[in-house]
């Protein structure tokens, strides 16, 4: 068993930080606020440029921006920001303003993107810009920002996406972690899969930004990033109320509301807003999936003393569906069933969640932060499915029930300092995770007709607390010149109680107990040869927590895999309208036991090793019109296994997505994207191929300054498709033997999609 004691040591540096923050304070010194000119909420990394000098500085979530240790006096000072007009102003014009400064909103222009010489920053222009010029409709769409990651749904829409990244099968999540507004979105211990990660209790028009990074170099982030993460940023305040309703093919229709609560308050620094939406489909399958989504959410924003800010958000998710899951290949080809069938019509699914976020961010007067998070969530999960049909039982099928009730709660506790040490500016980030979760009756069972029980596979209590301290330290030596050193420290401890006499997992009923714990260390290098060009160098430990019920038989040995990785890439600006960013990485995974939650079985999955190369390119050519192309590609291989037998199941190979957008702020804008992955292998030999596939999409708005007219046309060539693809052992009720081949849920066909939305 592993030891506890390093907790302490990481608290107690965490501790000192505060008490004592490093670096002394120069006498010269400049700060200042930005915020939006209309709303007045504060503006979060914002590029603050002084002159002669050309020192930069970036706001932080506060709109705060400091400077210290200035050694050549200030002429000028320019604000820059994605989707805001550029602002130059005198020194002499700053200190008449109070040192406040409003920034008006305007059309996204890649020509408003510094490459900033700031730690950690590389992927925010990017973002940022994508965001903002693409016709996202779901939180899944928002994900696919992130260069060479890919979704594959295969119940429908209903669950969780799976995901793949850097040659990594993610899964539902084990391998990619997910926030929202500081809130996790993974579930450790799930019914269906570990790190099981359902963002769709997510409004897409709440979303303001979304930050990622590629693999596991960032302190703050733990349990699951292992290929990397994407932190959901909720919008803080909406302008004005809006409407929107969308109807399409498939009987398809969408129902959304938005409405500024505080219109008249803005000034005294505080905004309510709530937004709901509802959305029903068929679906283009041949069994009518009678998809229900209710989505609310509300936000609150509040300046309480000068010093003193608090946000308070809620929001609460309702689904229902019936799916048209996997189907082998043959059923379609001995046409049993069509390209978009079923086999078993009683496949689908219930899931709800409801949470509760709290968030107190205290400014001291040296300029440093102290944040406090509370957040808690309740959350059903009730999922059928069948995977193999009537492998196990040719009488009544294989059918199997997941369900759970989950109780999730936990805090967050960050502080912030700006210091220096001698001539290097000093940034000081320490931090406090705390989480809980506790489900109830976690179930998996062989069922018939969707609700007839035949027999309890697993069931049990299942309980898991996290607890982690981070330190992250980023010494800023010159504008050129930059690292960050990171480390962080997870204690874990799990409960189970089991339930049934008949799991083969443990002995009796009765509750069992494990722990354990890991160290990360982390470690990023920036070198900006000027604000057109920057190189990075990033390594660092990350690992995905293992499920409880493998935790606890193997007592805590071996089930927090540590995953190695390391990148080294470069963004650039070689002209004011193009930007480029490029990498070439690696990845190490370590052994691990794998809880197969469909099954109830533990699988030993072994080392492996992965790596490969990143390239985004973003062009402007004329105002208004932007260019975007993503390449990705991976080498992933079993190690320790025989050459030709070692390829790893699903794992991506190339990837890539392009797209040509007219974003005119009135008038008639779109959109023209393709997506694309090439075939790749779907078991260990390769003696089967998950097919490739190449699909276009296209969008068109007119658009006008309180209506909006939006066609959205999915599959435009109509491709037939093979959205999710496993290599399945299964037999079908009329056949005396197994068959192992490719099932597959089939991608969308052709579809289009009209909306109107008015604003008010």
């Amino acid at each position: 068993m592993k030891h506890d004691y390093p907790v302490i040591v990481v608290f107690c540096l965490t501790l000192l930080f505060q008490l004592f923050p490093p670096g002394t304070y120069a006498q010269t010194s400049l700060n200042g606020s930005v915020r939006d000119e209309k709303t007045y909420r504060p503006l979060e990394g914002v590029t603050v440029t002084l002159y002669p000098s050309n020192l930069t500085g970036l706001t932080n979530e506060l709109g705060n921006f400091f400077f210290r240790s200035l050694k050549t006096s200030v002429t000028d000072i320019q604000f820059t920001s994605v989707g805001y007009g550029t602002k130059l102003i005198s020194i002499g014009d700053f200190k008449r303003k109070a040192f406040a400064i409003g920034l008006n909103s305007q059309m996204v222009e890649l020509s408003s993107v510094i490459v900033s010489p700031h730690a950690g920053e590389q992927n925010k222009p990017i973002s940022k810009m994508d965001l903002a010029m693409r016709g996202l409709n779901n939180s899944q769409e928002v994900l696919c920002i992130i260069p060479g990651l890919v979704l594959g749904q295969h119940q429908g829409g209903g669950k969780a996406e799976q995901i793949f990244l850097r040659g990594f099968d993610c899964d539902h999540g084990t391998d990619f972690r997910e926030d929202v507004d500081g809130v996790p979105i993974n579930m450790p211990s799930h019914a269906h899969g570990q790190g099981f990660a359902d963002s769709h209790f997510i409004i897409s028009e709440t979303i303001e930004s979304v930050d990622y990074k590629k693999g596991p170099y960032s302190a703050s982030k733990g349990d699951f990033a292992t290929t990397g993460f994407a932190e959901f940023n909720s919008r803080n305040a909406i302008a004005n109320n809006s409407i929107k309703l969308e109807s399409g093919m498939f009987n398809t229709f969408r129902v959304l509301g938005m409405l500024n609560l505080l219109r008249k308050a803005p000034k005294q620094q505080q905004s309510w807003y709530l937004a709901t939406e509802f959305k029903y489909s068929d679906s283009y399958f041949d069994n009518p999936q009678h998809f229900n989504r209710f989505n609310f959410f509300t936000k609150y924003n509040g300046k309480l003393s000068t010093h003193n800010y608090i946000t308070l958000s809620g929001s609460a998710f309702w689904s229902k569906w019936k799916a048209s899951g996997l189907i082998p290949e043959r059923s379609v080809t001995e046409k049993l069933v069509g390209f978009y069938g079923a086999l078993d019509p009683d496949e689908g699914g219930l899931t709800d969640r409801t949470h509760l976020n709290v968030q107190w961010t205290s400014l001291l007067s040296n300029g440093d932060i102290i944040k406090n998070q509370f957040f808690y969530s309740n959350y059903h999960f009730d999922l059928h499915t069948n995977f193999t049909f009537f492998l196990i039982d040719p009488v009544n099928g294989d059918e199997i029930r997941q369900r759970e009730i989950r109780n999730l709660a936990g805090y967050n506790g960050t502080y912030n300092h700006i210091g220096n040490i001698g001539n290097a500016a000093l940034k000081t980030e320490a931090g406090i995770n705390l989480r809980w979760d506790g489900t109830r009756n976690t179930e998996l069972a062989h069922t018939k007709n969707r609700y007839i029980t035949l027999r309890d596979i697993k069931l049990g209590d299942i309980s898991q607390l996290d607890m982690a301290s981070y330190l992250s330290e980023t010494l800023k030596f010159s504008e050129h010149f930059s690292i960050n050193v990171g480390l962080r420290f997870d204690q874990f401890y799990h409960f189970y109680r089991n339930k049934l006499e008949t799991d083969s997992l443990f002995p009796a009923k009765g509750t069992y107990r494990a722990k354990a714990n890991t160290l990360g260390p982390k470690l990023n290098i920036y070198y900006s040869v000027n604000n057109q060009l920057q190189f990075y160098l990033s390594a660092g430990k990350g690992f995905h927590s293992n499920d409880t019920r493998v935790v606890v038989p193997k007592l805590g040995l071996q089930i927090l895999p540590p995953a190695y990785s390391a990148d080294f890439g470069t963004i650039c600006k070689p002209a004011r309208n193009i930007l480029i960013n490029a990498a070439v990485w690696e990845i190490y995974l370590s052994n691990e036991f794998v809880y197969g939650g469909d099954a109830g079985t533990v699988d030993f999955s072994g080392k492996t090793g992965h790596y490969g190369f990143d390239f985004s390119g973003r062009y402007e050519p004329v105002k208004a019109l932007y260019i975007d192309a993503d390449l990705n590609y991976s080498h992933g291989r079993a190690l320790g296994m025989r050459k030709g037998k070692n390829y790893i199941p699903l794992a991506p190979v190339w990837s890539s997505s392009a797209g040509v957008t007219y974003a005119a702020k009135t008038g008639v804008n779109g959109s023209l994207r393709y997506r694309f992955i090439s075939d790749r292998p779907a078991n260990r030999d390769y003696s089967l191929t998950a097919a490739g596939y190449f699909v276009c999409d296209a969008v068109i708005n007119y658009t006008k300054s309180n209506y909006e007219i939006g066609l959205v046309m999915n599959n435009i060539f109509n491709s037939k498709w093979k959205e999710t693809q496993f290599g399945t052992l299964t037999r079908l009720k009329t056949e005396a033997t197994a068959v192992n081949e490719i099932c597959f849920t089939a991608g969308t066909p052709f579809c289009v999609r009209l909306s109107f939305t008015v604003n008010f």
